[in-house]
């Protein structure tokens, strides 16, 4: 069995990009926490389609939800893992990296500014709106995992096995970068 690969970082920076791109060429399947996470606030009534809908008035406000109460947050997490014991899944996920031993963790390193500007690219925002609506995310998710579980979310990286600096590349080299960390490690 292939051991699970973890891909995480600050909201925007490629997550996804990199993780579709992993499992495909390692024939694994790919999950996102932030797609399990919009499946339950479908359930909690919220209308939750699309990429970018984080990014909304509404994502914004589940946000907050998730703050009032950690059920949410809680329930993803609980599925991830065991994903991520069931093996051969690429997941990418905010928190799992500090819930679990084993397996391949890479963290994308990269400025909110970098952030922003891929934002702007993907959702038709402006830079300002993007900058703002990366900070913040960043700021809630970042209260909300020091609450839920005693980490600091962008702070401690010792749990990882590479950080990738994604502002001196572009997605094509930090998928790259991605791939040949995996087969290292495998």
């Amino acid at each position: 069995m292939i051991k699970s690969i973890i891909i995480s970082g600050p909201p925007a920076i490629g997550k996804t990009t990199v993780a579709k791109a992993v499992a495909e060429e390692f024939n694994l399947t790919h999950l996102s926490g932030g797609d399990i996470l919009k499946e339950l606030a479908q359930e909690d009534g919220f209308e939750s389609g699309g990429d970018d809908w984080w990014d909304t008035e509404e994502g914004m406000n589940f946000l907050n939800k998730r703050q009032a109460d950690s059920k949410f947050d809680k329930k993803v997490d609980e599925k991830l893992k065991k994903y991520f014991l069931d093996g051969n899944v690429v997941i990418t996920s905010y928190t799992l990296p500090w819930l679990v031993e084993g397996g391949i963790k890479i963290w994308l390193a990269g400025t909110k500014e970098n952030s922003a500007q891929r934002m702007t690219a993907r959702d038709n925002l402006t830079k300002n709106e993007a900058l703002d609506i990366v900070q913040k995310r960043y700021q809630e998710n970042k209260k909300i995992y020091k609450a839920l579980y005693g980490f600091e979310f962008g702070e401690d990286l010792s749990v990882f096995d590479k950080i990738i600096e994604t502002d001196s590349y572009d997605a094509s080299q930090v998928i790259d970068l991605a791939k040949s960390t995996v087969r290292d490690l495998f």
